[in-house]
């Protein structure tokens, strides 16, 4: 697999992994979840024509898993990252993230944001692995507020939620970044 930036064809096809991996919150009971629309063509494309969308293809192109980002008090909030889950626990989250690592260095931003459920094993659990921490309530910038209290108007509070945070090397100190500033 290996990332790219998405494609207008793409973004029907995102809906569908949004879709798909969606239903494993299902198991849990978390129903609403599961039957959550995905994003709209018309905000996916917003994504898109930004530059803040990328795609995990396979060998025939085809995006199998996918990352939304926003710049958000000086660092890239993941507000999506999804994939479909006949290719999950391959790594594919974990490259995309490392691919928004790189770029938001690019941008000289500090961190990686996002909000997650806090019980679910492929959220917090997950993400935890992968370098980030749960932040507490006097470190949340006020545009994390924001999208906390645009979830909570969402029903996303009907289950434990938290916001966490990884740091982003500086360009130069990653060992982990290639000689072009962005991960392959």
């Amino acid at each position: 697999m290996r990332i790219r930036t998405a494609r207008r064809s793409d973004l029907p096809l995102l809906q569908d992994i949004e879709r798909a991996a969606g239903e494993p919150f299902r198991t849990l009971g978390m129903i609403a979840v599961a039957d959550d629309d995905p994003p709209p063509l018309d905000l996916l494309d917003g994504y898109r024509r930004a530059g803040r969308a990328w795609v995990a293809v396979d060998g025939d192109d085809r995006p199998a898993g996918y990352l939304l980002a926003d710049p958000v008090d000086g660092a890239a909030h993941i507000e999506q990252v999804s994939i479909h889950p006949s290719v999950a626990r391959r790594g594919l989250g974990s490259t995309l993230i490392d691919h928004l690592a790189g770029w938001a260095a690019d941008a000289r931003l500090d961190a990686l944001t996002l909000t997650t459920f806090s019980h679910v094993p492929w959220n917090a659990p997950y993400y935890t692995r992968l370098g980030f921490r749960a932040l507490v309530e006097s470190e949340l910038t006020d545009g994390l507020r924001k999208i906390r209290a645009e979830e909570a108007e969402h029903g996303l509070d009907r289950w434990p939620r938290v916001c966490m945070r990884r740091e982003v090397p500086r360009a130069g100190h990653d060992p982990h970044r290639s000689g072009t500033g962005r991960q392959q």
